[in-house]
């Protein structure tokens, strides 16, 4: 696969869900609190993201820009119920007039400022935001595990634009993080119908297709398909896996109370079938780390590329759309006879030849920081999957050999029994 290609971004637009769907959705506590079982939607893990150390990494020269995402706290009005997250920016840049800021904003408000990136970057990869998943009826709303989650969710997509070099210097962006007044700045910029147009154009270019997409970009399309099948059957699979596991530990924690029962009433047995019930219930809590550990790394690293190869795979769309709309306006300037006015349609030609070549060169480099960014993330959560099955598996170990260590007797002592 040839490591020049493209990236940008264009995801399903959100801004015309509903606020009320914001915490209709899985939470973390269905997959990790004692008891709770494993939910049954894929969709919902994306929600589980660890707050990474290395969030303050850039591609390049010196951070300057510190964004946090914290203090969520529930707010109660006569029609809705909404949770307002504490954003906190520092920062050294002169374009912004203080050196930091606070301000609060909802869930809704990070869907907008995704919905403004698109818009003004359309050949831009706009990183994921956590999913809306709605399933009424199926989760506690407003649960703790939950709004701890989507923070830290919401806190790795800040720290992704952040660190941006194109996306950090957004107006948007800047707005987002200083306006205190945010409602009347959310009014403002392109909307429904500007949306519509650019979807009406779509289309129509996907009718008309392209001629000849260059072959890195082809190469791109092959590689983000075969890439995204891959990473959606392993996601589907590590669910599954955590589903079964989580349903085996509910299996041990009636398993090792059965040791603990029969012991009360076998008096020459008694300490062994104790030991037994002991190790059980060791075993049972190792296990419970284990799956835990792996929904909050594994499945969610996972299932954020499943999300960003949909991006991916979208952004590389308008990039077709962008070279059909300059291959069909240049088709009619090349048709048009000389005595015909042309100045308008070569202006438009010109303009569509910069947009091309803009998109290009930003899918370009966003392709490599991405190809980068999946090494390092993926590598990082196999890493400490491996790890933390280790421990698992060796704790467990120890527990049993206790259990025959305990099981062997003195041989001076078994004699002395025999002889009395």
């Amino acid at each position: 696969m040839s490591s020049q290609a493209d990236s940008a971004v264009l995801s399903k637009d959100m801004s015309d869900l509903e606020e009320d769907e914001d915490l209709e959705v899985f939470s973390k506590k269905s997959l990790l609190s004692d008891g709770d079982r494993m939910p049954n939607s894929p969709s919902s893990m994306v929600n589980h993201y660890q707050l990474d150390e290395d969030d303050e990494q850039q591609t390049g020269g010196i951070k300057d820009l510190f964004v946090t995402v914290d203090s969520p706290e529930s707010h109660v009005t006569a029609i809705e119920t909404f949770i307002m997250y504490r954003v906190v920016t520092k920062t050294t840049r002169s374009e912004f007039d203080s050196c930091e800021y606070e301000v609060l904003r909802r869930y809704q408000d990070f869907v907008w400022l995704r919905s403004r990136l698109e818009e003004t970057h359309p050949t831009i990869v706009v990183h994921p935001l956590p999913e809306k998943f709605v399933m009424k009826g199926m989760v506690e709303r407003f649960s703790n595990d939950f709004i701890e989650t989507r923070k830290k969710a919401l806190h790795r997509f800040l720290n992704k634009i952040a660190s941006h070099p194109i996306l950090s210097f957004n107006q948007h962006f800047k707005i987002f993080l200083t306006a205190q007044d945010f409602s009347s700045q959310k009014k403002q910029g392109p909307g429904f119908l500007s949306r519509m147009g650019d979807t009406v154009r779509a289309v129509a270019n996907s009718v008309w297709g392209i001629k000849s997409r260059p072959e890195e970009f082809t190469h791109m399309q092959e590689y983000v398909d075969n890439f995204g099948g891959k990473i959606s059957s392993i996601d589907k699979v590590s669910q599954r896996i955590i589903k079964e596991q989580r349903e085996y530990m509910d299996e041990l924690k009636q398993y090792g109370p059965l040791y603990s029962q029969w012991a009360e009433v076998e008096e020459e047995l008694h300490d062994p079938l104790k030991h037994v019930a002991n190790c059980v219930e060791q075993c049972t809590k190792e296990t419970e780390k284990q799956i835990d550990h792996l929904s909050e790394v594994l499945v969610p690293a996972l299932h954020e590329y499943v999300l960003c190869t949909e991006v991916l795979k979208t952004v590389l769309k308008r990039r077709d759309n962008i070279q059909a709309e300059f291959e069909t306006k240049n088709e009619a300037l090349t048709s048009k006879r000389p005595d015909q006015e042309v100045s308008q349609l070569e202006r438009e030609v010109d303009a569509l030849a910069d947009k091309m070549e803009f998109a290009n060169n930003a899918l370009k480099g966003d392709w490599i920081n991405w190809q980068n960014g999946t090494r390092d993330d993926l590598k990082s959560a196999f890493i400490s999957t491996a790890e933390k099955n280790i421990e698992c598996y060796e704790k467990c170990l120890a527990v049993w050999e206790s259990f025959l260590l305990s099981q062997k007797r003195d041989p001076i002592e078994h004699q002395d029994e025999e002889t009395s």
